[in-house]
């Protein structure tokens, strides 16, 4: 599944830098990051923006801004189960990574986001609330991008908005029928009336006892697949003429 690129609503002033070679100017870092901060507050992702600002910082170390990076990361995860985030990752200079000695604030940041990738990436989404929750720190790293919790609901769900017909597949989407509502819970990390009104009115399932009902869609929905070959006639009579051939 490629990535959430919201090119249509992508500025005019940044589309006209990335179309030109002001995207390659250090002058336009601080543009980039300004529109970063836009997308962490309005909800909108723009994939391909980001990758230019870490490439801009990767020619320009001294301008790297933390906080900018850390939201960036943090912005590439709500993309899961694209690989958004792996890209961002590696645009990172070496001494960002982990491991490294005298680990600096920001390693220690993408040490903690990787570790919710590979928990995302790996569908462990009950460890991923846990791990989430775990530390005051992870707090700190999404508190900028608005609404990061339900967007990633809306990831594991396969929901981008109510209308069923524009839904992004997601994992529970693809793969399933129906599910246990207590995995459900631990999978969105929601009990209750919360659990109940983001299943029925923003998935669209249905709850049925301790099950919910996943609507159909052409990912789940079992279909007979048959399979046909064209076999011509004179490919058969060359085998059957080899067979009563004498051996040499």
């Amino acid at each position: 599944m490629g990535s959430f690129d919201y090119a249509e609503e992508r500025p005019e002033h940044i589309t006209a830098i990335l179309n030109g070679l002001d995207r390659y100017n250090p002058e336009t870092t601080t543009i980039f990051q300004e529109y970063v901060a836009q997308q962490c507050e309005d909800s909108t992702y723009d994939c391909y923006a980001n990758l230019a600002l870490l490439k801009l910082y990767q020619f320009n170390p001294h301008l790297t801004n933390s906080e900018t990076i850390t939201n960036i990361l943090v912005k590439a995860l709500t993309a899961f189960p694209s690989s958004d985030f792996s890209l961002c990752r590696h645009l990172l200079p070496p001494n960002f990574l982990p491991p490294i000695p005298n680990a600096t604030e920001l390693t220690e940041a993408v040490q903690k986001l990787t570790t919710l990738n590979s928990l995302l990436e790996s569908c462990n989404f009950k460890e991923f609330w846990n791990t989430l929750d775990s530390d005051d720190l992870f707090a700190d790293l999404i508190a900028d991008v608005q609404g990061f919790e339900d967007t990633i609901r809306r990831r594991i769900t396969g929901v981008d908005t109510s209308d069923v017909e524009t839904r992004i597949p997601g994992v529970i989407d693809s793969s399933m029928r129906e599910i246990e509502r207590t995995m459900l819970e631990d999978w969105l990390n929601l009990r209750d009336e919360k659990f109940e009104e983001f299943v029925t009115s923003v998935a669209g399932y249905q709850i049925d006892g301790n099950t919910v009902i996943i609507s159909l869609n052409k990912d789940n929905e079992a279909k007979p697949t048959i399979t046909r070959e064209s076999v011509k006639i004179d490919q058969f009579s060359r085998v059957i003429r080899r067979a009563y051939e004498q051996p040499a």
